[in-house]
């Protein structure tokens, strides 16, 4: 009898942090919600509801907190945020990469690892961890998304 409620102390004890383990494993990843304004808002929710399912062979998987301007994939997870603020390094002497018609302003510039979309009528920012290699994969993808959901401001705007 004693040895019974041994092991059951054990598991109440051990239960609490084994589900967090758990949720660790296969829980959902933080990321923070950006706060648009409503016409961005409108257009980030577009564009985060047609993200792909993978990015770089890796599968989409849940935010937190849950979020329609929000998407995530993999371990370490690519993050997507639609809505963001201007970036404040953005100036008008930047030196931005161009992928599919797309804008982007790389940082920090001598190893990037965060691209913000720029000159579109919502910032889009994609985080990319430095174990994925080169960021074409995803900016690619991400970009040819851009140009279908997010309009481009008049020229000469970033």
């Amino acid at each position: 009898m004693r040895r019974a409620a041994t092991v059951s102390r054990a598991v109440a004890v051990f239960a609490p942090a084994l589900a967090l383990l758990a949720g660790c494993t296969g829980g959902a990843v933080e990321v923070p919600e950006p706060t648009p304004g409503k016409k961005a808002a409108e257009l980030c929710r577009a564009l985060v509801k047609r993200a792909p399912e993978t990015l770089f062979d890796q599968n989409r998987v849940d935010v937190d907190p849950a979020s329609d301007f929000v998407a995530a994939w993999g371990d370490p997870p690519i993050a997507l945020r639609c809505g963001v603020d201007r970036p404040s390094a953005l100036r008008p002497d930047s030196e931005l990469m161009v992928v599919n018609d797309i804008a982007w302003l790389p940082e920090p510039a001598d190893q990037p690892n965060l691209f913000t979309a720029v000159g579109r009528e919502a910032y889009v920012e994609l985080s990319l961890p430095p174990s994925y290699g080169a960021p074409a994969e995803g900016l690619v993808a991400i970009s040819d998304l851009i140009n279908d959901e997010v309009p481009a401001l008049p020229d000469g705007e970033l």
